[in-house]
């Protein structure tokens, strides 16, 4: 079969100036380039590429102020208006754990990054962008009103890369070669499971028996996790915003899982989205693409946390939720209660 060449970078921008409110996003998809070499075309114009150094970045990013953090799958958009404070790095992996952007990211797949210009009705918007190997966004940083454009300037520039060509190497990423044999490892992995005295520990039980997320949770049991219909999610954002009862609200890139803590407030519907329009938080979920939604049970050394999950028709994770936990405390009754009474589904996919 003959291999359809990609559009150059000048094809890229004539098709940007004939198609000039659709998304750059979506119309990288339609023109079959990823985000990041739809970006790069402007390189030298109004993209600048950018050594990713992660702690000179997410180091120095205090010094602008307000900003937002943005961070996206398929399926979720996650927002959250703040200061970058209390980074710290490493080499698999680096943290925001300021209380109002929290992130964990990893630096492995932050591998481009541009800081961008975008002229707009309201004036010139500055963001900074990271990509993987794949051309997919990983994390992006956009100014506010009140972000500090001259630090921003300063940041930028010690951070500007020697090559600012329109070139974009884009490489395919392996998914986790995950081949399971669910009846020789599901009496291990409830073993495993029962003796959790952590949530963090559940990752290295899914790596020490090559399982994912997904495959875990469909294996274990309805007394760990059982599935709920898919319009339990948006049924929970409802009933937390109705209780002022704060939550933990995880969605990730491969690159970065970026978390809002604290009270949901304004649920909007529409079309097949489920938005949270909060004053520092914004969430952009679209339900249609929920195929499996599950509540999840694990235990701890302070009794057990409930989490609600939802995947797509793939089986990858687009958000997960938990109640807010008061340190060294065992989670809400009300957030219990709440997971506990949502229908359950009569099958696991269920809409």
């Amino acid at each position: 079969m003959e291999q359809i060449s990609k559009p150059d970078a000048a094809a890229i921008r004539h098709a940007r100036s004939q198609n000039p409110k659709l998304r750059e996003r979506d119309l990288a998809t339609q023109l079959g380039v990823s985000e990041g070499e739809f970006l790069a075309a402007w390189c030298g114009r109004s993209v600048q590429r950018l050594k990713v150094d992660m702690d000179a970045i997410f180091g120095g990013l205090e010094t602008v102020g307000e900003v937002m953090a943005l961070t996206r799958n398929e399926s979720a958009v996650h927002e959250k208006i703040g200061t970058y404070t209390d980074y710290y790095g490493g080499k698999h992996a680096s943290m925001m754990l300021g209380s109002e952007i929290d992130t964990r990211m990893f630096p492995k797949h932050f591998v481009h990054g541009f800081a961008v210009a975008k002229d707009t009705e309201n004036g010139t918007k500055h963001s900074l962008q990271f990509f993987d190997a794949s051309g997919t966004a990983t994390h992006k940083i956009h100014t506010r009103n009140a972000t500090d454009l001259t630090q921003w300037q300063k940041l930028t520039e010690n951070l500007l890369h020697e090559d600012q060509s329109t070139e974009f190497q884009c490489d395919t990423i392996a998914e986790p070669d995950i081949h399971p044999h669910p009846h020789t490892v599901a009496q291990e992995l409830r073993q495993r499971w029962e003796k959790m005295t952590d949530t963090h520990q559940f990752v290295m039980i899914l790596k020490k028996l090559g399982l994912s997320r997904h495959q875990a949770v469909s294996m274990i049991g309805d007394d760990f996790a059982w599935p709920l219909y898919a319009d339990g999610v948006a049924a929970m954002m409802r009933h937390a915003a109705n209780d002022a009862l704060p939550i933990m609200c995880f969605v990730g890139s491969r690159g970065c899982i970026q978390i809002h803590s604290g009270p949901v407030k304004n649920i909007k519907p529409m079309g097949p989205w489920i938005n949270i329009m909060d004053p520092t938080f914004h969430l952009h979920l679209r339900t249609d693409h929920i195929a499996e939604a599950w509540a999840v049970r694990k235990p701890t050394d302070k009794g057990h946390v409930t989490s609600i999950e939802a995947y797509d028709r793939q089986g990858n994770l687009i958000i997960q939720f938990f109640g807010k936990r008061i340190e060294g405390q065992d989670e809400r009754e009300s957030w219990r209660f709440i997971i506990e009474n949502l229908p359950r589904a009569t099958n696991m996919y269920a809409a």
